[in-house]
C-alpha cells in the first residue's frame, strides 16, 4: 500500500472543500433573501416612481396624475424608461453589496 507523501494535503482539501460549501450555502441564502428586498427609483423629479423586487421584477409603477395631462407622451415614456433603469441599477447595487459582504469585495466572475 503506498503512503501518501503529501498527508496534510487531504486534511486541508477537506477544509476548503467544507469552506467553498458553506459559502456557496450563505452566497444563496443572501441571493434568496435579496431577491425578496425592495428598491425604489424615481425620475422626472418624482413624477414617475417604480418599485423593483432584487430578482428586478417590476412590482409598482407609479405616476403623478400632474404629468399626464401633458400632450407630450414620448416625454412620459422617456420618465418611465428611466426610473425603470434605475430601479434595475439599484436591484444590481444592492445584490453586489451584499454578496461583497460575504466574499470581502472580492470580485468572483460569474456567482453574480
Amino acid at each position: 500500500m503506498a503512503k501518501n507523501k503529501y498527508p496534510k494535503m487531504g486534511g486541508n482539501m477537506n477544509d476548503m472543500l467544507k469552506q467553498a460549501q458553506k459559502m456557496q450555502q450563505q452566497m444563496e441564502s443572501i441571493q434568496q433573501d435579496v431577491e425578496n428586498r425592495l428598491v425604489e427609483a424615481s425620475a422626472g423629479g418624482g413624477a414617475v416612481t417604480v418599485t423593483m423586487n432584487g430578482k428586478k421584477e417590476v412590482k409598482s409603477i407609479k405616476i403623478d396624475p400632474d404629468i399626464i395631462e401633458t400632450e407630450d407622451i414620448e416625454m412620459l415614456e422617456d420618465i418611465v424608461m428611466a426610473a425603470v433603469n434605475e430601479a434595475i441599477s439599484k436591484a444590481n447595487e444592492m445584490m453586489t453589496g451584499e454578496m461583497g459582504k460575504l466574499t470581502g469585495g472580492i470580485n468572483l466572475p460569474g456567482l453574480f
